[in-house]
């Protein structure tokens, strides 16, 4: 008898014991779930904080307004430029645009990345965002506050660089707050207008005629040369000369040089290929000398 209580206690601790291992299962599952769905509130989280910018930046009549922290990187960054007597870098929206963006996303992971996963490089999120360059930079780090940032930036030889480097003329700054600090971003680039074919063509006339082409006119004969890869159309004149650059308010010191050697002929210019997309852009121009 005492045999077969001892049997019938065995028997239910060992039913005890495969509840408590059932419910280990349950507790282990419970857990898997849990992290799954932190994953997918994060990854959440990350979709609407793009898709809200994408909406609101992409509205004519909703502008993304500077926070403080962003105003702050932005004059610290002018005023380091003045002490070494460069231009001040001009505010960009399409540059602003692709950095919030970017903070946003190192916010939401809490990592610090020039290319988070999943993400676009540098110079497409640039392009996507509308901005059109010719030399692109970034800086990024996560801080306390904007001047911890800013020094450290400072202080670092290769985010000095792009602080300071006298090609680059525009910039758009995000700082946004996350659980691992402040998440800032400087997007820079050396900006490259959107012109038409009329509007190039006006701009290096006018360069000639600083150089003394008094006469110097846009034509569709020079149009259709620059379209050309080579060789002439219509009629023939002594010289040709095609290029590109990205900034039509002076000329390379090459060009320069070439054309000055002209100065006895008359000019007619001819732009084509308007770059018009986002991303790296160029204009392209051809000079006819008769």
């Amino acid at each position: 008898m005492r045999d077969s209580k001892f049997l019938f206690a065995a028997a239910r601790n060992l039913r005890i014991v495969l509840a408590a291992a059932g419910n280990r299962r349950f507790l282990f599952a419970a857990i898997g779930n849990f992290r799954f769905l932190l994953a997918a509130v994060r990854n959440l989280a990350i979709l609407l904080a793009a898709a809200i910018l994408f909406f609101f930046s992409s509205n004519a009549s909703a502008q993304l307004q500077q926070n403080d922290s962003e105003r702050q990187l932005f004059e610290a960054l002018n005023r380091e430029r003045a002490a070494q007597g460069l231009s001040a870098l001009q505010w960009d929206a399409a540059l602003f645009k692709a950095a919030r963006l970017h903070a946003l996303r190192m916010a939401n992971l809490n990592m610090l990345e020039h290319q988070l996963p999943s993400e676009s490089n540098l110079e497409t999120r640039l392009a996507e965002a509308g901005a059109r360059f010719s030399v692109i930079a970034e800086n990024i780090a996560v801080g306390p506050t904007p001047p911890i940032i800013h020094v450290g930036w400072m202080d670092s030889p290769g985010h000095r660089k792009n602080i300071l480097d006298p090609r680059l003329t525009s910039v758009g700054i995000a700082a946004v707050r996350g659980q691992g600090g402040l998440f800032a971003v400087e997007d820079f680039s050396q900006s490259v207008p959107e012109l038409s074919v009329e509007q190039q063509e006006q701009k290096v006339v006018s360069l000639l005629a600083a150089l003394g082409f008094r006469t110097a006119a846009a034509t569709d004969e020079a149009r259709r040369t620059c379209q050309s890869d080579a060789g002439l159309t219509g009629n023939l004149p002594k010289s040709i000369m095609r290029f590109e650059v990205f900034d039509l308010n002076k000329l390379p010191e090459d060009i320069e040089r070439k054309i000055r050697s002209h100065a006895n002929s008359r000019a007619v210019v001819g732009a084509c290929r308007a770059n018009t997309a986002p991303g790296f852009s160029h204009y392209r121009i051809a000079v006819l000398f008769f």
